[in-house]
């Protein structure tokens, strides 16, 4: 319902005739290179993955790349909730992977991504002309996207204090007995892994390794994104590229179907209107972006997923396995 009342405020003043019409006169040479490194980003990601899991486990890349575009398929599909199937497929494909492992590291990854994502944006706004007639608006993004990277660092620096003192956190948590059994050991097993993760902040050549590919991976993005845009022939910049892919990738959390479809549109196009683009322009635009974002997964995702062999009953093996107390990882 979210999805199809967010397409309808999208849709609801566009000239589909125009809009058509502007996807179609788009520049197919740029559309395809911008969907060729796209599916490197793919693979960065998969390598930024395997460095995320090394102070835990040993992974095969060729795996990860595999759970990560059928993970990227599933979330064009339903949505953001289709995100626990890359940890599950992982750990289904790679027996050395517990789930709860690959899970927590998922959650490591939203925090270097949107700290990325928020260093871009916030950075490129230092040098970034105010559109013309949007000079209010426009320090008000300022304020908002700094106020953001004092958030983010404030959030790292949570995450350094709760490694520190997590052996005494996990303690705690193992003397709750008022929770169900079950219920503690879930709770404690998730934590010792998310402490388990965060030692990578402990150690600067992990952590040096995991921002390279995540600053990789963006720029991997940003390509993209500014291709796009040139695609349509439209007068920004890269500078305007990196402006447009923070609304973009913020957007793509909202858990509604289709990667996100509705909210992805409509914040896409309004960062476009944001910059005096035509709105129809804009529209066709972000239609496109968002299909050169999620659609080449589709087709890796597709692929694993027929050779991949896995079936429901595997599935519910794996998460009751992952609850027994003796696989509980202390």
């Amino acid at each position: 319902m979210l999805a199809v009342l967010i397409l309808w405020f999208f849709g609801r003043s566009l000239d589909w005739t125009e809009v058509r019409q502007a996807i179609e006169k788009a520049n197919v040479l740029y559309l395809a290179a911008a969907t060729l490194i796209i599916c490197l980003g793919y693979l960065l990601r998969a390598k930024r993955w395997q460095v995320l899991l090394s102070p835990t486990t040993e992974t095969d890349l060729q795996e990860l790349f595999a759970a990560t575009t059928v993970g990227f398929s599933v979330i064009l599909i339903i949505g953001r909730a289709g995100e626990v199937v890359r940890p599950m497929w992982l750990s289904m494909r790679d027996k050395r992977v517990r789930p709860s492992a690959a899970l927590v590291t998922l959650f490591l990854e939203r925090i270097f991504d949107l700290t990325s994502l928020i260093c871009f944006f916030a950075i490129n706004l230092l040098w970034f002309d105010s559109p013309t007639g949007r000079e209010a608006e426009f320090a008000y993004v300022k304020f908002v996207g700094n106020l953001m990277l004092v958030g983010v660092f404030c959030g790292i620096a949570c995450l350094a204090i709760f490694q520190t003192y997590s052996p005494k956190l996990i303690a705690w948590f193992e003397n709750l007995t008022f929770l169900p059994k079950r219920l503690r050991q879930i709770v404690v097993s998730l934590t010792t892994q998310l402490a388990n993760a965060l030692l990578i902040l402990r150690d600067w050549k992990q952590l040096f390794a995991v921002i390279f590919w995540t600053l990789a991976l963006w720029f991997a993005i940003s390509v993209p994104t500014y291709l796009v845009l040139l695609a349509f022939n439209l007068p920004l910049n890269f500078s305007a590229s990196l402006f447009i892919m923070g609304f973009a990738a913020l957007s793509s959390v909202i858990p509604t179907p289709g990667g996100a479809a509705g909210a992805f549109h409509t914040a896409t196009a309004a960062s476009l209107i944001f910059l005096n683009i035509d709105r129809d322009q804009a529209a066709a635009a972000s239609i496109l972006m968002h299909l050169v974002y999620f659609a080449p997964a589709v087709f890796f995702g597709f692929y694993y997923f027929v050779r991949g062999g896995i079936t429901f009953e595997r599935l519910r093996n794996l998460i009751s396995n992952e609850q027994k107390p003796d696989e509980i990882a202390v």
